[in-house]
């Protein structure tokens, strides 16, 4: 039995189980947080930075979100294409995994949400605004690629990098209305099973979410 260490409001635990659900792969989910003390020791000693999501598989510790899915491809493979056959477009499908990470979620979404942790009551204007320029910045350029290029088939790597950083990135800064394709993506992901569910299972930690979660989704 796989175990998966995360947190249901996380993005890069939705990340990974995504996968997990849209191949319908058993595995066993262990929550961190202050009522499992032992699940978060564990991901202390596991994780350089003692950061989930964790996967275990087996004698086999798989630490970040892009290497679970990516080990999940290889040793527990479903209906669900995980990373592209073809060579090219695994490697669309691993650029645009780069991107929704490194620039939706880290470098715009978790900068504005950090400020908020740091001052609840005062976050430091800068890193908001640098956090959300950063945002309208990668929108366009995403609305620009998805204009004129076509995604890899859900569920993919790209899928599940893309569900969770469009959510709560759109919870920090809408999508303009000058970006129609990548509004419609955010849409179809929401709409596909395994990241719904993986909505849900959050809705009950909503409160957590520094800014105030939206009234919608």
């Amino acid at each position: 039995m796989l175990t998966i260490y995360g947190h249901p409001f996380s993005s890069y635990t939705w990340k990974a189980l995504i996968p997990l659900y849209a191949n319908g792969t058993q595995f066993e989910f262990r929550e961190v947080g202050p009522d499992h003390p032992a699940n978060g020791e564990f991901v202390q000693a596991a994780h350089p930075a003692g950061k989930f999501p964790v996967l275990v598989d087996g004698d086999a510790t798989v630490i970040e979100a892009t290497a679970i899915v990516e080990h999940l491809a290889l040793h527990h493979p479903g209906s669900a294409p995980l990373i592209p056959a073809d060579p090219a477009e695994a490697v669309t499908a691993r650029m645009l995994d780069r991107v929704f990470d490194s620039y939706v979620m880290n470098g715009g979404v978790m900068r504005v949400v950090a400020a908020y942790l740091v001052d609840m009551d005062n976050p430091d204007p800068a890193e908001v605004d640098g956090g959300k320029e950063g945002l309208r910045r990668v929108y366009s350029w995403l609305e620009t690629w998805l204009a004129a290029n076509t995604l890899p088939q859900h569920v993919s790597l790209v899928t599940c990098a893309a569900a969770p950083s469009l959510f709560y990135a759109d919870w920090v800064e809408r999508i303009p209305e000058d970006c129609p394709h990548l509004t419609a993506l955010r849409a179809e992901l929401l709409a596909l099973p395994p990241v719904a569910r993986c909505v849900d299972d959050a809705r009950p930690y909503r409160p957590l979410f520094p800014l105030g979660a939206p009234d919608r989704d």
